[in-house]
């Protein structure tokens, strides 16, 4: 396993991180714990979650779950860098979402004890709350790491300009401010390059890929279906929108010798302040599939190529100004 600084921080991260989001819903308990057992053995540390995975409102179930495999012991947790998020709803009162300080002092707690930790390696804003001031905001922040109940803050769904009014924020009141932003990036979506990209490498945030694959898109799925693989209603309605690019991206692949999915995420880690693709595996073989991306070393013909098929954007303004 390859590691790599999380953002400007000292924070040593591994170049993949294993998503969470299956664990309860998709991928049974058991399931879930010889996956975060095998993501050790391959030398993965970071793991995402978020306090609503589970989607049962208030439950959290997959911080449940990964608390009951921390308890294990065994240095599971010592050997983790656990990010959680927090935003959405965990209740029908007033309160029991979005970043006001009340909210994040809460949602912290019960995420800790869901967990059964003492504190949060990264705790991240699940989306912008458009009406919480970045000083509440950071006022709450720091609470928390003062309390040792988290270490670094980051951010999740960010626009680039969000970016810069929480660092800027951050940085009137001596706070570290922001080490990480997620976002939807990958061949397919990269809106990000405008602005939110730019944003990062300014401030020193690394860059963590939600989605990396397109919800399946990137993954050979033209080959899946071939084979008798059924998709969902909505992965088939993409497809059509996509298919002239995706056919285009598998038959690339064939000519590297490469699965797509590997391709995909092997692109990502291209990218300049890339830290680590999320990979959500449902299953060990998804996980153990993944082993290969590390050593795939894509060109500059190889690069181009993947532009051509999947056009990006420059930096603005210069996408589309002088």
């Amino acid at each position: 396993m390859d590691y790599t600084q999380l953002g400007r921080t000292g924070l040593k991260v591994s170049r993949l991180c294993l998503g969470t989001m299956n664990f309860g819903p998709v991928t049974t308990e058991e399931d879930s714990f010889a996956i975060m057992d095998r993501a050790h053995e391959l030398g993965i540390n970071f793991f995402d979650t978020a306090n609503v995975y589970g989607w049962k409102k208030g439950e959290g179930i997959t911080e449940q779950i990964i608390g009951r495999w921390f308890a294990k012991g065994d240095g599971r947790r010592e050997r983790t860098v656990i990010a959680t998020k927090l935003n959405g709803d965990m209740g029908d009162w007033p309160n029991e979402n979005r970043l006001s300080a009340l909210n994040i002092r809460r949602a912290a707690d019960a995420s800790l004890k869901r967990m059964q930790t003492d504190y949060i390696d990264i705790y991240q804003a699940h989306h912008i709350d458009r009406n919480t001031p970045f000083d509440e905001f950071w006022e709450a922040m720091d609470i928390l790491k003062q309390q040792g109940k988290i270490l670094y803050v980051g951010s999740s769904n960010f626009a680039g300009w969000h970016i810069t009014k929480a660092q800027e924020t951050a940085r009137r009141r001596n706070s570290l401010g922001l080490v990480s932003e997620q976002s939807h990036y990958n061949l397919l979506v990269r809106a990000p390059e405008l602005e939110v990209i730019p944003a990062c490498e300014d401030y020193g945030l690394g860059l963590i890929p939600w989605s990396p694959l397109a919800g399946g898109l990137l993954g050979g799925i033209l080959r899946k279906i071939d084979k008798g693989r059924s998709a969902a209603e909505r992965m088939v309605a993409e497809l059509e929108k996509h298919r002239d690019k995706i056919e285009q991206y598998e038959a690339f692949c064939d000519e590297l010798g490469e699965d797509p999915a590997n391709v995909g995420l092997a692109w990502l880690l291209h990218q300049k302040v890339v830290t680590a693709p999320i990979i959500g595996p449902r299953t060990l073989d998804q996980l153990d599939g993944t082993t290969r991306v590390l050593e795939i070393k894509l060109e500059e013909k190889a690069l181009a190529r993947l532009d051509e098929i999947f056009p990006g954007f420059k930096t603005a303004p210069e996408h589309y100004a002088w």
